[in-house]
């Protein structure tokens, strides 16, 4: 079948599960990617007028304190060193200032695709080489294989500032603080780390379907039908709709890597708090590869936002984008005032994109 005609016909499912059920619907996506494909796709705009779809906490650049990125700035004033990170985190507004700042004050920060290339560049110079790391499950992985190489070639220039999160205890955080959704559309990249088991608790516990979902506007078209089906037939489960990556174990591989050089502590979301057991930071015996256990720096408390910013809201999935009165005129990709317009995973910079105020 045709893509557009495999479309048709599971939008036709979508609107006859949604006039079954009879009352408005909400769902969640916490992914970026998905995110983007909805919007890319229209997908809201085909949907019945009682299924709603709304992003959560699904930019890891996003919900990185601000107080980290300025003790990784504050720490490079002691230390002679070079910063690596992304392109967007070095984008990423703070009250101090951004990455981007720092550099022109004429410190060496550079942007690089992945952790590998911040290893290569600490092979090639006698200096200290810092990568500041965040990142999801999908993310963490490599992480953990570089500290591997790191460890067997014993590359004693080589560090990193851990930021890495885990994603289901932000959601079992946004349900316990009240953000209520009919429906989870789950990442099918971090699934494919963590399985359908690393969501199960979720389902069991607090009674939530859940579609593991590829990244496709067919997959999302599918998920969202699938889900309305098991809120018409009763059921609360977790169905895959991306088989085609996606194991119930999930990558066990990956997971070892990250549990041997990772453990799981409480940990700060930009303009969420601190949500129990949601932060990955190295274990006693590779603490020398945590810059922080070299280097102390002292960072005071410092608001999440600039006032009038309503990103908090959207990473909770209690607003869209359009609904905060900056965006498209203050804040925009160009002038960026909160963390979720200037990631390409954070929900206002993918909203702009696709808006037409370019």
């Amino acid at each position: 079948m045709k893509p557009g005609a495999l479309s048709e016909k599971i939008l036709g499912g979508i609107f006859r599960e949604a006039e079954k059920i009879g009352k408005e619907v909400k769902f969640m996506d916490v992914c970026g990617t998905h995110e983007d494909t909805i919007n890319r796709g229209g997908i809201r705009s085909l949907l019945p007028d009682n299924v709603k779809v709304f992003a959560g906490p699904g930019c890891p650049v996003c919900i990185t304190p601000v107080e980290d990125i300025v003790r990784m700035m504050e720490i490079a004033k002691q230390k002679d060193m070079v910063i690596t990170t992304f392109g967007d985190m070095y984008r990423i507004p703070t009250p101090a200032g951004s990455f981007a700042d720092f550099k022109a004050q004429g410190y060496d920060v550079r942007v690089v695709y992945s952790i590998f290339d911040s290893y290569k560049l600490a092979l090639k110079t006698d200096r200290l080489v810092v990568h500041f790391s965040p990142g999801f499950e999908t993310t963490t992985a490599p992480a953990a294989g570089m500290l591997a190489e790191a460890e067997r070639e014993k590359i004693e220039n080589f560090k990193i500032y851990s930021v890495h999160r885990l994603t289901p205890p932000a959601v079992e955080f946004l349900l316990k603080a009240g953000t209520k959704f009919d429906g989870l559309i789950t990442p099918g990249h971090v699934s494919a780390i963590i399985g359908v088991r690393g969501w199960e608790s979720l389902t069991s516990q607090y009674r939530v379907p859940q579609v593991i979902s590829g990244f496709e506007p067919l997959d999302m078209l599918a998920s969202i039908y699938m889900l309305l089906k098991m809120l018409n037939e009763g059921r609360v489960e977790i169905e895959n709709e991306y088989t085609r990556v996606v194991r119930y174990e999930g990558n066990e591989s990956a997971q070892a890597a990250i549990n041997e050089f990772f453990e799981v502590r409480d940990a700060k979301w930009r303009a969420l708090g601190t949500i129990p057991e949601s932060g990955l930071f190295l274990k006693k015996e590779y603490e020398h590869l945590e810059i922080r256990n070299e280097v102390d720096a002292e960072v005071p408390d410092m608001p999440d936002l600039e006032r009038g910013c309503r990103c908090g809201e959207v990473l909770r999935g209690l607003i869209l984008p359009d609904k905060c009165p900056l965006f498209g005129r203050v804040c925009t990709p160009r002038t960026p005032v909160g963390p979720c317009m200037v990631s390409y995973e954070g929900t206002c910079n993918i909203f702009y994109k696709y808006s037409g105020l370019r």
